[in-house]
């Protein structure tokens, strides 16, 4: 520790003055689709996703990066007969920052793209083997802070958009090749060695658009959720980039003192920008003049969207991480989502959220709510000597004032990366009630020199796509690894599956959208020791706890895209045709819901260690996720294509719960819980000491079926409430030990959100469902 803190305190010159240049603001923009006013008017230039990942693949490709920068919102797959394609005079960006002592960009890539008629004589796009509004690029490359640049690819190819097959197929009139062909070609290696890729994709952004703007209706108390962005296209610019071209110093992964290196951190932002003035010559050309500026940029996801207020979008559009206003700050300490997450403020107004609550008493004391102090009242302590928020460290940033509750969570994981120190470490190995104190570490993505970007330590390994513990929770399933795995149960630094997912980087998988939200209701500070208030020291016997649960558990409805990733880069899937399934089909949403729940589950090949879930599959399943937890556990879903699956790493004489879930397109349909016990020498019956609850359909119509798990014969009392509390049902039933069943009538219910509560001697379970109209 002494070591760190003197490496740490050694470069705080270099590092204050810096911090002090830039202002020390945090906002952010990204997951930008039309996110701005000025920007939704002119979509070419407008960024609207931002990836990197350490690439997986084969060991010498994980010893690569690889940034997506994705522009273009919402692109029609049969948008003619001029289809979308990258604009001239647009200079699109990438932009990486790899060294604390540097403030600045330090490698910047630019692209500029040209158009040319093959055949311009004819309307179509595509005719006799002729390509109109053809797309090249140039790539420049910048080592210097962008004072001068490079050319390391000309003439770059982009793939015409997917029009169809007789356009790409057809030998005669059209192209007379296949779309992956196309891909393949386009794919190209720079003069510097990074392999290069530009053209039209899948959007693999994935939302339920219409419920989150619908004042926070995710999940939809009013029908099924769905995916905003399923089967709409975007344009991509691709990079892989070997890690040494990247570090600072030239170095490998390999060469990484631990897998959280701090010089390893890279912070990447993309931007558009246009010429000052646009001419309209009467002739149907156009001139352009002027320097170039900034019209759109993008770092963190979601948060010009969601975070930054109206009146201040194009404003923050316009400028850089290095010159951000300190105005925007207050966003982040008392952010507006936060107010729905409070009962006290307007969290009644958005019954959604209601299972995000945030901390108003973490351990009986702390208060991170919009206007409280949350850890400031620590600030100069000797509580905080040698951890981050020391002052002779960083305390003067993420401990700035009073009513600045977030400045301790939230500011350090959207605005300048997250330190190895205390308290920004697991709580697992720490005193109970004592979060200061050193514990697992999990992540080190710390660049404070910079505002908004996407931080990435390359040197946490490649959690491999297939892996059963791979997770779309990126860096929130790591933690509850971190907390509750025995695998994982001392204070030791090692690879926990997900330490490479948002927000340490962003993979093409990770469900952002449920990520921040999650953290924004504090499920970070629980994570390193801050629990939330049902938890008491020393009387709770665990701090799993119902509100910690509730937080975890929480899904907008849409976890994943609308169709699968490649494994190889460029990743981003192929873009949909303009005459498939996405070309304009009328969808009736209401057929959808008979998407129909799995059935005939069951548990084999049970040992010590593993089981084997299968079901009898669905006809218009598009996948299934399989939940299994212990009795009081934490879930953990494993996603499956086939009606069976493998579960490795169980606990011996453990008694586990599982269910399957069937996804439909945006529509999803949970089974029962099942339950079945691991076997194990000495076993003793009745592991499991807790009461475990499972609602399905999920959200319901008429009738709801309850399963309630629990180990002892008892009568037990059942209410249903609403999110004010007005209770709709109150009944005694008589339970027997194992799972029982029970069917409630919600007919009479009102479209909404409610909660069943059973009540078994002194314990108490709850789950919330959703009844629909």
């Amino acid at each position: 520790m002494k070591k760190i803190l003197y490496n740490i305190k050694g470069s705080m010159k270099t590092l204050l003055y810096s911090l002090a240049i830039v202002g020390s603001t945090f906002t952010a923009t990204a997951s930008s689709h039309r996110e701005a006013p000025l920007i939704a008017d002119d979509p070419l230039a407008d960024n609207t996703d931002l990836y990197v990942f350490r690439s997986p693949g084969t060991p010498e490709i994980q010893e690569t990066i690889t940034i997506i920068a994705n522009f273009i919102p919402l692109e029609l797959p049969h948008g003619g007969p001029n289809y979308y394609t990258f604009g001239e005079n647009i200079r699109y960006e990438i932009h990486i920052d790899n060294n604390i002592a540097t403030l600045g960009d330090d490698i910047v890539y630019r692209f500029l793209f040209t158009r040319t008629d093959e055949d311009p004589t004819t309307f179509f796009n595509i005719r006799l083997g002729a390509e109109n509004i053809k797309m090249n690029y140039t790539c420049e490359k910048s080592t210097d802070g962008g004072l001068t640049f490079t050319t390391i690819v000309s003439g770059g190819t982009v793939p015409p958009p997917y029009i169809g097959p007789r356009s790409i197929e057809d030998p005669v009139v059209g192209l007379g090749t296949t779309y992956e062909a196309l891909i393949a070609d386009a794919i190209t290696t720079a003069s510097t060695g990074e392999t290069v890729f530009c053209g039209q994709a899948d959007d693999p952004f994935f939302v339920d658009l219409g419920g989150i703007f619908d004042l926070g209706d995710a999940p939809r108390a009013d029908g099924m959720p769905h995916d905003g962005v399923a089967c709409y296209n975007t344009h991509t610019i691709a990079l892989q980039i070997p890690i040494n071209m990247l570090q600072k110093d030239g170095l490998n992964a390999a060469d990484a003192d631990d897998i959280l290196d701090g010089d390893f951190v890279i912070g990447v932002w993309a931007s558009a920008s246009r010429p000052a003035m646009r001419t309209l010559n009467g002739d149907g050309t156009e001139s352009v003049s002027g320097d170039w500026i900034q019209v759109s940029r993008l770092g963190m996801p979601l948060t010009n969207e969601a975070v930054i207020p109206i009146g201040a979008k194009d404003a923050w559009n316009g400028a850089d991480p290095y010159s951000e206003d300190g105005a925007f700050y207050t966003y982040f300490y008392n952010p507006e989502l936060a107010l729905y997450m409070d009962d006290d403020l307007f969290g009644g107004a958005v019954p959604a959220f209601a299972p995000l609550r945030i901390q108003k008493a973490s351990l009986g004391t702390y208060d991170f709510t919009n206007g409280a102090d949350g850890l400031y009242p620590l600030k100069g302590s000797l509580a905080v000597e040698e951890t981050a928020l020391d002052e002779d460290l960083f305390g003067g940033l993420l401990l700035p004032a009073a009513g600045s509750p977030r400045s301790v969570d939230l500011l350090p994981i959207f605005h300048t990366g997250v330190p190895n120190l205390a308290p920004y470490q697991l709580a697992t190995g720490k005193p109970d009630g004592n979060p200061l104190a050193a514990g697992k570490p999990f992540i080190n993505n710390f660049l404070p020199n910079g505002g908004d970007m996407l931080r990435l330590n390359m040197a946490v390994p490649v959690t491999d796509r297939t892996d059963p513990a791979f997770s779309t929770e990126g860096l929130i399933q790591a933690a509850v690894l971190g907390l509750t795995d025995p695998l994982y149960a001392t204070t030791d630094l090692e690879f926990i599956p997900n330490m490479d997912g948002f927000p340490n980087g962003r993979r093409l998988e990770d469900d952002v959208t449920r990520i921040e939200l999650q953290a924004v209701a504090g499920v970070v500070l629980a994570a390193i020791g801050l629990w939330y208030d049902d938890y008491e020291v020393g009387v709770s016997p665990s701090p799993v706890t119902t509100d910690l649960l509730d937080v975890l558990t929480y899904t907008t409805g849409i976890e994943s895209n609308d169709t699968s990733f490649k494994t190889s880069f460029p990743y981003v899937q192929t873009p949909w045709s303009g005459t498939g399934k996405c070309s304009g089909v009328v969808i009736d949403y209401e057929a959808t819901l008979d998407c129909t729940a799995p059935s005939g589950l069951s548990a084999t090949s049970i040992t010590d260690v593993s089981a084997t879930i299968s079901w009898i599959p669905t006809p218009s399943a598009g996948f299934y996720n399989v939940i299994y937890k212990t009795a009081g556990g934490i879930p953990v879903s494993v996603t499956a294509t086939v009606p069976g699956v493998a579960l490795t790493g169980l606990t011996p004489c453990t008694n586990y719960l599982y269910k399957v879930v069937t996804k439909c397109g945006g529509n999803k349909i949970s089974s029962g819980w099942f339950m079945f016990s691991t076997s194990g020498e000495d076993c003793r019956l009745g592991v499991a000491t807790e009461s475990v609850l499972g609602l399905f359909p999920n959200p319901a119509k008429d009738v709801i079926n309850i399963n309630y798990f629990t180990n002892t014969e008892n009568s037990v009392n059942m209410r249903i409430i609403d999110v004010t509390g007005k209770e709709h049902m109150n009944t005694s039933y008589s339970a027997s030990n194992g799972i029982n069943n029970f069917q409630i009538d919600v007919s009479a219910l009102k479209a909404g959100v409610y909660y069943v509560q059973i009540k078994n001697g002194e314990n108490e379970v709850t789950d919330k469902f959703v009844v629909t109209r």
